[in-house]
């Protein structure tokens, strides 16, 4: 596997962490440098972390986790999507908490294992076609670093004109990936 093929599938991986981003940047009035940088922090250690675990677990553990690795993806974005959703129906006086919230240590936590359960069985593959797995989790991490950045960055500058519907949407985004996460593994794969 070489290098192009490692970059393409970090991006295609990167595709979750991207759209949950977007929706932190729709959540955000005044965006910081730390709430660009926490999401892609975050997002590309545990997009780095997933694959390395698949790697040097093997097929024991992951055979274990793919039958339920979906429903524990759809569970978490279901949670932290119905909470936005929540939130942005209540009244204006919770905004504040609402932001700091969108960027605390238990939900960035949670989407970041949410978003990368799906990487653990890329680290079997990995193994397979023998990839150099410390080479390859340091590309994808990188990609999903830059992705997920730009994507906080992309969802803060349509929230602040749409900051009305931002969080619901974001939410209903969260809840809609969770629910591609099950239909995918239900009528895509052959298990």
């Amino acid at each position: 596997m070489n290098i192009l093929e490692i970059v393409l599938i970090a991006i295609g991986l990167a595709m979750d962490a991207f759209a949950v981003s977007i929706t932190l940047g729709l959540s955000v009035k005044n965006l910081s440098p730390k709430e660009i940088i926490i999401p892609g922090l975050c997002f590309g250690f545990f997009q780095a972390l997933m694959p390395m675990i698949g790697y040097f677990t093997g097929f024991y553990f992951a055979n274990r986790i793919q039958t339920l690795d979906h429903w524990i993806a759809f569970g978490l974005l279901s949670f932290i999507g119905g909470k936005m959703i929540k939130d942005s129906l209540s009244p204006e006086q919770g905004q504040e908490e609402t932001e700091a919230y969108s960027f605390g240590f238990l939900k960035m936590l949670v989407l970041g294992l949410a978003t990368s359960i799906d990487a653990l069985a890329v680290g079997i593959t990995f193994a397979f076609f023998q990839v150099r797995i410390f080479k390859a989790i340091a590309i994808t991490g990188m990609v999903t670093l830059c992705i997920a950045m730009g994507g906080v960055k992309i969802g803060n500058i349509f929230g602040t004109r749409f900051k009305a519907k931002a969080e619901l949407l974001g939410g209903i985004v969260l809840v809609l990936i969770g629910i591609k996460i099950v239909i995918e593994h239900i009528f895509f794969n052959n298990e």
